[in-house]
Formats: C-alpha cells, sequence, structure tokens
C-alpha cells in the first residue's frame, strides 16, 4: 500500500467521514498518476464513481433500513485499494481495518463496514449475499455501473483506455456490455431492482436511439 493510503497515526481520533473522503481523494488521484503518467487530467472517474455509490448507498439504506453509517463508511472505502485488482476488495476490507480505529466512526461496527467491502466484488452474483449492508452497498456499487450514469463516466474516463473514433464505433462498444443483464436479476433490494430495471432500458434506449438519428431513421417522406 502507497504512503499516501496508510492510516493516520495521529493521536487525537478525527472525525470518519471527512477522514474516509480524503483518503478516497488521494487514492483516486493517485491512481489518475499511475494510469497517465500526470495529474492533469480532467475527469477523476473514480472519485465519479465512488463518490455516485455513497449517494446510492446511503439512499438503500435508508429505504431498506440498513445501518447508514456502516453503508456509508464501506461505500466511501470500497475501492480505496483498487489498484489490488482482483484482491482490493480483500485488502479494502484490511484497510477500513485499520484505517477507522484511528477515526471517531464507532468501533463496534467497523468488522461490518469491512464485511460489506469484502463481499462487493463482481459484476453479477450466482448467489445472493445475507447481510444486508452487504446487500446495499453491492448494489449502490453496481447501480453506479449500469444505465445512462455509466455511460457519462465511460466516456468521461474514455472507456477504460478505449477512444472511440466515431459515435458508431461507441454504439458497438456499449452494446458489448451484455453483462448488464445478469446485474440486473442479481440485485438483492426491492429498489435497487426496480432501478436497475429502468436504468438498463435507458441503456439499451440510448443505444437504439443514437443508431436510430445516425441512419436518419426519424426522416420520412413529407405529409406523413
Amino acid at each position: 500500500m502507497n504512503d499516501q493510503q496508510d492510516p493516520p497515526h495521529a493521536e487525537e481520533q478525527i472525525e470518519w467521514r471527512a477522514a474516509v473522503q480524503a483518503a478516497m481523494r488521494a487514492a483516486t488521484e493517485q491512481e489518475i498518476v499511475q494510469r497517465h503518467g500526470t495529474s492533469a487530467v480532467s475527469f477523476n472517474y473514480r472519485w465519479e464513481h465512488v463518490a455516485t455509490v455513497v449517494t446510492l448507498a446511503v439512499r438503500l439504506a435508508r429505504l431498506t433500513g440498513a445501518d447508514t453509517e456502516v453503508v456509508e463508511a464501506a461505500a466511501w472505502l470500497h475501492d480505496i485499494c483498487k489498484e489490488r485488482r482482483e484482491r482490493h476488495p480483500q485488502e479494502g476490507a484490511k484497510y477500513a481495518r485499520a484505517f477507522l480505529p484511528r477515526t471517531d466512526f464507532p468501533a463496534h461496527k467497523i468488522d461490518r463496514v469491512a464485511q460489506a467491502i469484502e463481499a462487493h466484488m463482481g459484476l453479477w452474483r450466482e448467489a445472493p449475499l445475507t447481510d444486508l449492508e452487504s446487500m446495499v452497498l453491492w448494489d449502490a456499487d453496481k447501480l453506479a455501473k449500469i444505465g445512462l450514469t455509466a455511460v457519462f463516466h465511460w466516456i468521461g474516463g474514455s472507456l477504460a483506455g478505449f477512444q472511440p473514433t466515431s459515435v458508431a464505433e461507441l454504439i458497438v462498444q456499449g452494446r458489448q456490455a451484455d453483462w448488464q443483464a445478469k446485474t440486473v436479476a442479481s440485485m438483492h433490494t426491492v429498489p435497487a431492482r426496480r432501478a436497475a430495471a429502468a436504468r438498463f432500458a435507458a441503456y439499451q434506449w440510448l443505444w437504439d436511439t443514437l443508431e436510430a438519428e445516425l441512419n436518419g431513421d426519424d426522416l420520412h417522406p413529407a405529409g406523413l
């Protein structure tokens, strides 16, 4: 783990919400440098994604009765170790267990935060999660990856390295995300299932509409 992400060592505890946001911001800025070789990048995809997940997770927590503190802390930290790729949930859970005790976050909730972070991997699931806070984080994380929000994140982040040369090529790339149907089917909570279905429909509508415009399908003979 890099120095920028190391847990704070001050004797006095710090306010947890400000602390996790600062830690996540530093991690996203380091990711930008590692990926692009410079910090002078106009769109911080990771920060946009995490901030969106936090908003969705907190709202889902309130709708489902999940613990909002657990969910919010887990949402801020779920990608804190993203550079570890497939191991990032496990490493993120370790980070949370080391980081949060240095803040004023309720100590008895830290293990639940780590559990939610550790369980958020995967774009779909064969078997559902059973812990409510883990369900909420998983649902929020995946909701941020489907629908129109995801499209603009992809474009802003140059589609994770892919830079389309035409709108037609962008449409092809967008339609290749066929995993989204599995994601919708994997949602745990009722509000997330409803939102996921609507977002997936909007996502498909976008590509169909763009293609129709490129083809001039909205042009009709005069008088008709």
